[in-house]
């Protein structure tokens, strides 16, 4: 009797500790960076990304889904400067590994959340957009995967 007792008071302990299946909300939305911002915003994360997984090599291959936003324009030709190839239209040589490359962009309460993320490291900043471009609004946040 005392071990039901206990279960009892346990589960009703418990229960109070259990949340809601909604998702958690945020404020975050697609946003259609154009223009300058766009070139400011993909010049710096494409340099930051260079920096973290090196120089382009005659091998180097990048695979990224694109859609046809200014931004994805600039991030690909920002990453062709830089000496990166791109994989087009699916086709790869058998020699070749592509590294995988996905962004986002979105806005939060009036500033540009920019990512870039690989199978080893995502890449992350803020910009406030400006007549002229954008400027970083935060530092830099790298997270390095195993």
């Amino acid at each position: 009797m005392l071990k039901l007792v206990a279960s009892l008071a346990a589960a009703a302990l418990l229960s109070g500790c259990q949340t809601q299946d909604e998702a958690l909300t945020t404020s975050s939305t697609p946003v259609a960076v154009t223009g300058p911002a766009a070139s400011a915003i993909a010049g710096d994360m494409a340099s930051r990304l260079a920096e973290q997984i090196g120089p382009a090599g005659s091998t180097t291959t990048i695979r990224m889904e694109r859609d046809a936003s200014e931004y994805a324009v600039a991030l690909e030709a920002a990453l062709k400067g830089w000496g990166y190839r791109f994989i087009t239209e699916g086709k790869v040589a058998k020699d070749t590994k592509p590294v995988e490359l996905v962004y986002a962009i979105e806005g939060f309460e009036g500033q540009i959340l920019a990512r870039l993320s690989t199978p080893s490291i995502a890449l992350s900043r803020a910009y406030t957009p400006t007549a002229a471009g954008a400027t970083p609004a935060s530092p830099l946040s790298i997270m390095q995967r195993n």
